[in-house]
């Protein structure tokens, strides 16, 4: 038994709680019970989630998922002091483990006190492999007096530390600044709030705290205001100290430093309380909490600086899927060996803080074109992903297989300035602003004029609701007492990368709201997921070609403005060229993608024979080289459906007999070359070098987690015989080789 646990039970109000198998003493077991110890671990977001892991004879190893259940789930939890468990995963979701797989076929009826009492095969019998290695996620509440105690592993998780019991204490001439990036650390412990004593306080630790709270990096602060200060306060410190590697994701991680001797106010006699000063990334610059300055606008970077990873696919700031620059191409990285480590390099690199989560599989979708990276190995402390050991081949890995990341970011308080209401959930409702009016703080309403998809997703992104889904301009129909004069903000008009509302440029105090913002106030729909519509570059390149057809079988595609301007005045007889393609088109997204039209509003078009559920899906432009447009054709939504899917993915939306159109998550829409519309007519283009550009959901009427890759360009060059388009590529592309560099060292 650890002879530190007298000492502990007592302080705990001497409810001494076993978790040595542990939250029991051995004489309330039956004899011969095993004595195990339990931790949770592996690629988890929180403390209360994680890899099954069992210490038994002097080693720790893991849990198959053969025959696990809820209720050996909820033995576990309540054996790790929480009340009961949410789910389980099987399958190594949170990782593969390492070492021996101590239990197998493990069989609880849920009234059993520890999982060592569970039936099994036996300790260390079992026919698995690290691929099934089982995960929990226990309710986060605690058992009311439960005290964590580990002979084993000495981490601060084992004493019950958890994230939101850490705080940074500002002193009072910083405390209106956003983000707080300096002050005392406060553990809050036995309902106090204590600090730390900072004799073995190291700069690793400092990394740790700064990385949870969102910030990239730490630096030094003024000694002697702070030892001033402390000299003042009341002190109250924490039982003990902390050792960090520096890679920890949060506080839990870290191993706890030697016992501190309790002597009252006097402890720590040889230093002062820790003081941690973080530097927040440039897109979070502190400002005065009286209102957001230009310092929080997202810089707009020039290629020339732009950093050589980024993030797609996510709903919230510092999510996403991660993406990389090679011969200035953007491609992902496969998630073989995707650990936090490597997770958190990235985050720190874009400004953020420490990775809460590393994510495999293609959790927040997935991406197009090559694969850049396998097998990343970090060790933490590079100052890019490009820095990682690497595996250049990627073969084998599919997108998939794309590797994502959450982290952590800042506490801003943007979600303080804006809220919705009347919606009929949570996730909807009459966007309202918090502002300054007559010294004192209101709120109003947003004047609906402008208002569209991108504003909306601005708005479902600053209150942490995922994606937008809808962008109402009429919130009539919605619970409350709305007049026009309730309007604080008008002329909103966002780019959709803004982190607030505010960023966007509006009116600012000079409002203007014609239509009035009693009817017309903004409001929004948010989800947590959303589709991605990606166009298949490769098939627009393999497929184009040069056709003469006849002006008198184009009728129905002059009908539907599918042909340049001078085909008004063209004689039945007479000829148009065209150039024609195919475009298969991907939904990488979480969700399926479905018109914003309800079916009863589709347009009908007899000429053709079917309806049109969205005016414009796809802008095709033949531009000149400086990007002037020379000719342009376009497509509306006749047919959007699921013409084919990656294999297991069934097939939803069938155009025929008038079915619902939409195309599934993992399958994909192709548009033949030879259907009517699918051209751009170039009769009337001289002979020249030329820029092809596909544009998908150009008005964004349809919301999409990323815009950046709805657009492809080609370069194109037309001898007045022929046409070829190559080097066709989606979003944004450098043409020289800046990307290069990192990988020439490998």
């Amino acid at each position: 038994m650890p002879s530190r646990c007298p000492l502990l039970c007592r302080l705990a109000t001497l409810l001494c709680v076993w978790a040595l198998c542990q939250a029991h003493s051995d004489t309330e077991l039956p004899p011969g019970t095993p004595i195990i110890q339990l931790r949770l671990a592996g690629d988890k977001r929180k403390h209360y989630e994680g890899r099954v892991e069992v210490y038994y004879n002097g080693e720790w190893g893991t849990v198959c998922d053969d025959d696990f259940s809820i209720h050996a789930a909820n033995i576990l939890c309540r054996e790790l002091g929480y009340v009961e468990a949410v789910s389980w995963s099987p399958s190594s979701k949170y990782g593969k483990g390492e070492g021996r797989i101590w239990l197998d076929n493990v069989h609880c009826s849920g009234q059993e006190r520890t999982l060592a009492q569970c039936k099994s095969n036996g300790f260390g019998v079992s026919d698995c492999k690290h691929s099934e290695d089982v995960g929990v996620v226990c309710n986060q509440r605690r058992i009311p007096g439960f005290k964590f105690i580990s002979s084993f592993t000495n981490s601060v998780e084992s004493l019950n530390v958890q994230v939101e019991e850490v705080r940074i204490r500002a002193i009072s001439s910083q405390r209106k600044r956003v983000p707080i990036t300096e002050g005392y650390l406060e553990v809050k412990d036995r309902g106090k709030w204590r600090q730390i004593c900072n004799e073995e306080w190291t700069e690793m630790n400092n990394r740790v705290i700064c990385g949870m709270y969102g910030f990239p990096g730490e630096k030094g602060y003024n000694t002697k205001v702070y030892k001033l200060l402390a000299k003042r306060r009341k002190k109250n410190y924490w039982d003990f100290g902390v050792n960090c590697t520096g890679n920890e994701a949060s506080l839990h991680g870290c191993k706890l430093g030697r016992k501190v001797e309790l002597k009252g106010n006097t402890t720590c006699e040889k230093g002062m309380p820790v003081v941690v000063s973080c530097v927040p990334g440039r897109a979070f610059a502190p400002s005065h909490a009286q209102g957001f300055s230009k310092a929080y606008r997202v810089e707009r970077l020039s290629l020339q600086n732009q950093p050589l990873v980024r993030l797609r696919g996510g709903a919230n700031i510092g999510d996403g899927r991660v993406e990389v620059l090679k011969n200035g191409e953007w491609g992902t990285v496969c998630d073989d060996n995707w650990n936090l480590k490597a997770a958190s390099v990235v985050c720190r690199e874009l400004g953020f803080g420490s990775a809460k989560e590393a994510l495999a599989g293609g959790r927040l979708g997935q991406g197009m074109g090559p694969v850049h990276m396998n097998e990343v190995e970090c060790s933490g402390f590079e100052k890019s992903l490009t820095e990682c050991y690497f595996n250049r081949d990627a073969l084998g890995c599919s997108h998939e297989e794309d590797a994502a990341v959450r982290c952590n970011v800042p506490a801003m308080g943007f979600q303080n300035k804006l809220r919705l209401s009347g919606g009929r959930n949570p996730f909807e409702g009459r966007v309202e602003v918090l502002v300054e009016k007559n010294d004192s703080l209101v709120w109003g309403t947003v004047c609906s004029d402008s208002w569209g998809t991108m504003e909306a997703t601005v708005v479902c992104r600053q209150l942490g609701l995922g994606f937008a889904s809808n962008a109402f301009q009429e919130t009539w129909y919605w619970p409350g007492d709305v007049r026009a004069d309730d309007v604080v903000m008008s002329g909103v008009r966002c780019s959709g990368t803004e982190m607030t509302l505010a960023q966007c440029l509006h009116h600012g105090k000079h409002l203007h709201c014609p239509r009035g913002g009693g009817r017309f106030a903004a409001g929004v729909s948010c989800s947590e997921s959303a589709p991605d519509l990606v166009l298949n570059a490769q098939v627009v390149e393999h497929t184009t070609y040069l056709e003469d057809r006849p002006m008198y079988i184009l009728q129905c595609a002059n009908e539907e403005h599918c042909l340049s301007s001078s085909a008004a005045t063209a004689t039945p007889s007479s000829y148009r060229r065209l150039m024609r393609f195919s475009s298969q088109i991907h939904n990488n997204g979480q969700s399926d993608f479905r018109p914003r039209a309800a079916h009863n509003s589709w347009v009908w078009h007899d000429c053709h024979r079917h309806y049109h559920s969205m005016e414009v899906f796809t802008h095709y432009d033949l531009l000149s080289l400086n990007g002037t447009k020379v000719a342009e054709g376009h497509k509306a939504s006749f047919c959007l459906e699921d013409t084919q899917c990656e294999e297991g993915i069934e097939k939803r939306y069938e155009c025929a007999n008038f079915g619902q159109q939409g195309i599934t998550v993992s399958c994909w829409d192709t548009y033949r070359h030879d259907i009517d519309c699918q051209w751009i007519d170039v009769t009337d283009v001289v002979p020249g070098d030329f820029i092809f550009q596909v544009v998908i959901n150009p008005n964004y009427e349809v919301a999409e987690s990323d815009y950046t890759n709805n657009i492809m360009k080609c370069r194109c060059r037309y001898d007045g015989h022929r046409i070829w388009t190559y080097n066709c590529h989606i979003g944004e592309r450098l043409d020289d080789n800046s990307g290069d560099y990192w990988l020439q060292q490998y």
